[in-house]
């Protein structure tokens, strides 16, 4: 199991990448904006769920199975965003 500050650095990058496509597909292609502000937010809240989750563990469950669920849960959510993304295009 990678460190807490390992893992928010991650999810920090990977949410940093997929909004910078998003203002890339705002800027560059002929999209409907409110389509692609709300992928943004989308984006901005799944991070910030994300980093609360590993700063504060669910009490009373056991450490590697809070980590797998996470790793599940930030799994499903990025593919649910990027199917958000290539619906926009």
């Amino acid at each position: 199991m990678a460190n807490k500050r390992t893992l928010k650095r991650t999810i920090n990058a990977m949410c940093g990448e997929l909004f910078a496509e998003c203002v890339a597909i705002r800027h560059f292609q002929n999209t409907n904006p409110a389509d692609v502000d709300n992928i943004m937010m989308a984006i901005l809240l799944m991070q910030d769920d994300m980093i609360c989750r590993i700063s504060h563990p669910e009490p009373g469950m056991p450490t590697k199975d809070f980590f797998k669920k996470l790793k599940q849960d930030l799994e499903s959510r990025t593919g649910d965003i990027v199917a958000m993304i290539e619906n926009a295009i």
